[in-house]
């Protein structure tokens, strides 16, 4: 008799038997990953007891020639084979890379409108390909500490990576071979780090607002996140994909390059020393008040008053996104009760001085900033994986941006708001707009604006097979699902057939970007003129709806119901709304016209329903209908 073994849902078969689990941050600059053990989580170093793994990798003509430090010591004699930083390019064309600055030491190939390839001496090569490299690296660090394989990874992305940016580090996983158990913004990473780490304080069981400050390399992130009993809730998030410790590198690097009287047409090479001083420079001035630089035949002094002017404003673009993130979570500065400090670029001292200015609290840095997000990964991964129960943490974690749909007039509709807890489900129907529609055009977007135009667009897929019904008759219900890793799928179902087409959003990576932050900054400077666009529009589709129905009952039924003199004062009516619709931008006064209109045609609209009704009554005795 064959025997079953029975184990709950997420919990391993054969409990006798640990399941392997790590948490990995892919970082801009250095990349981590840890564990837990003992119920306690660290972070894996390799053979020389390194915890962290620089983000580099070189390529010779055979394909990758090394990971991590080695590869971090070409920088400079091989800058095109040497590729760092890639976490920047992550789902990205082209066209947004250059937006960085002209500081990019590697060569791309022509722009295709797909994903940028960067030539090195092993061929083409994508930031997706790169980003796998380095996790592969990680995966392996892991599996020699196990003398096992992994069983899963949480692998930390930045709250702000949109759906391409988060789909393109799924993508490094899968071509790395590692089973992603779940994406994880990065500040809730840390807030997880943090709350269990200070669990045996006297704070523990109250209420705590934490507003958690992420500086990497590359990307800044803010959150605001309430810990209570094991909860932990994303109230609202914010930053910039594209502003780190780099940016900081390249002010400083650009700073050296004026008072070196170079243009800014430099080679590779230069590029790199100059970043690489750049980069030794910010580090040395944490401690030192100034630092003597030289560097290609120049030498000077930078003090650290002077690496602040150039840093600062910066620094002032993340202390913004705090502030709006402060008021869409309506929470005053005055209620937070904890700031921590999350990513290697927080080192920097004045990005301390500003937070604290700003929140009125000393951030918290019992945590090592470079490893706190590695750890919250782990401690989650220790969950997903069925080593521990999750029934003594929840987490609840926000999309950026809202997600909607186009509607007739350039309209978008907002289906799922952002700042919406996810894993999170919503549908919405919608009708057909011309008699006989067979088939309908769904276009996903995500923004803030009102007008398609001034948002972002996902993906476009289209619902055929509707019946042929009169305007207004079908129902399609779209539903939008977006899953616990902030990754989006979008059915549409037509209610009377039940015809269904679904799509799994995975944008274009060379997809021209809108910057996150200054899309939401967008759509509150431009609420005003938004809100009368989209008046303005809502009134033009109506417009266009009574022109063409009047105009097909004319047709129909014009010469039967209508006299000469009618026929045309109706006929006048409409083309004086059709003028108007096309040449006016004030929406109440298309509003009156199409009311005027409407006014005009009651007598036909009334007479064309006293014919119908007789046409349906036709032949029928009074008994007849009564019974019917």
């Amino acid at each position: 008799m064959a025997l079953l073994q029975i184990s709950e849902p997420g919990q391993s078969p054969q409990p006798h038997q640990r399941r392997h689990a790590v948490g990995i941050d892919l970082g801009t600059t250095n990349s981590l990953v840890a564990t837990v053990r003992s119920g306690m989580a660290e972070v894996l170093a390799d053979e020389q007891g390194r915890d962290l793994l620089p983000s580099v990798v070189n390529y010779v003509a055979e394909g990758v020639s090394c990971v991590g430090y080695e590869a971090a010591e070409h920088n400079v004699a091989d800058p095109l084979n040497t590729l760092a930083s890639v976490k920047r390019l992550m789902g990205r064309g082209v066209a947004d890379i250059k937006t960085f600055g002209s500081q990019l030491p590697y060569e791309f190939a022509d722009d295709d409108g797909g994903m940028p390839k960067i030539k090195t001496a092993g061929g083409l090569v994508s930031p997706i390909q790169v980003s796998a490299e380095i996790l592969r690296k990680l995966a392996g660090r892991a599996e020699i500490a196990f003398d096992s394989e992994l069983d899963g990874a949480v692998i930390t992305v930045p709250a702000y990576f949109d759906e391409a940016q988060r789909q393109a580090t799924k993508d490094a996983a899968t071509l790395a071979g590692i089973k992603v158990l779940r994406l994880l913004n990065e500040p809730t990473a840390a807030a997880i780090a943090y709350g269990l780490d200070e669990s045996e304080q006297e704070t523990k069981g109250q209420d705590r607002t934490i507003a958690i400050y992420d500086l990497g390399g590359g990307t800044f992130d803010i959150s605001i996140l309430r810990l209570s009993k094991g909860v932990f809730e994303v109230l609202a998030t914010g930053g910039d994909s594209a502003l780190g410790g780099d940016d900081f590198d390249h002010a400083i690097a650009d700073w050296l390059r004026q008072q070196m009287g170079m243009d800014e047409n430099l080679n590779a090479i230069e590029q790199r020393i100059l970043l690489e001083t750049a980069k030794s420079a910010k580090e040395e001035l944490t401690d030192s008040s100034q630092v003597e630089l030289e560097v290609l035949d120049w030498q000077g002094t930078l003090t650290r008053e002077l690496m602040h002017s150039l840093i600062d404003g910066l620094i002032a673009k993340t202390i913004r996104a705090c502030k709006k993130s402060l008021r869409d979570a309506g929470v005053a500065q005055s209620e937070i009760d904890d700031v921590i400090l999350v990513g290697g670029s927080t080192r920097t001292p004045r990005v301390g001085e500003k937070v604290a200015e700003l929140f009125g609290v000393e951030p918290l840095c019992s945590l090592d900033p470079d490893q706190v997000v590695a750890m919250g990964a782990a401690l989650q991964a220790e969950v997903l994986v069925g080593n521990k129960s999750g029934d003594d943490m929840l987490l609840l974690d926000v999309i950026p941006l809202s997600l909607g749909i186009e509607t007739m007039g350039g309209l978008i509709e907002k289906i799922i708001h952002r700042n919406t807890t996810i894993p999170v489900a919503k549908a919405q129907e919608f009708t057909t707009f011309k008699d006989g529609q067979t088939a309908m055009a769904i276009h996903i977007l995500q923004g803030e604006r009102e007008l398609v135009s001034d948002c972002r667009s996902l993906a476009r897929f289209e619902l055929r097979g509707i019946p042929p019904m009169v305007a207004g008759a079908a129902k399609i219900r779209v539903s939008y699902q977006v899953d616990a890793d902030g990754l989006l799928s979008v059915t549409a179902r037509e209610l009377t057939s039940n015809v269904e087409s679904r799509i799994e959003v995975k944008p274009s990576y060379g997809l021209g970007e809108e910057e996150i932050t200054s899309m939401l900054q967008d759509s509150f400077s431009h609420a005003r003129d938004d809100m009368q666009a989209r008046a303005l529009r809502e009134q033009q589709v109506e417009a266009d709806r009574m022109i063409e129905d009047l105009l097909a009952a004319i047709y129909k039924d014009g010469d039967a119901l209508l006299d000469s003199e009618e026929r045309q004062c109706l006929k006048v009516a409409i083309e004086a709304l059709r003028e108007l619709r096309e040449t006016t931008t004030e929406h109440r006064l298309l509003a009156r016209q199409i009311e005027s209109v409407a006014k005009a045609s009651e007598e036909f609209a009334a007479r064309r329903m006293d014919a119908s009704i007789k046409t349906a009554l036709a032949g029928q005795t009074l008994d007849e209908i009564e019974k019917g």
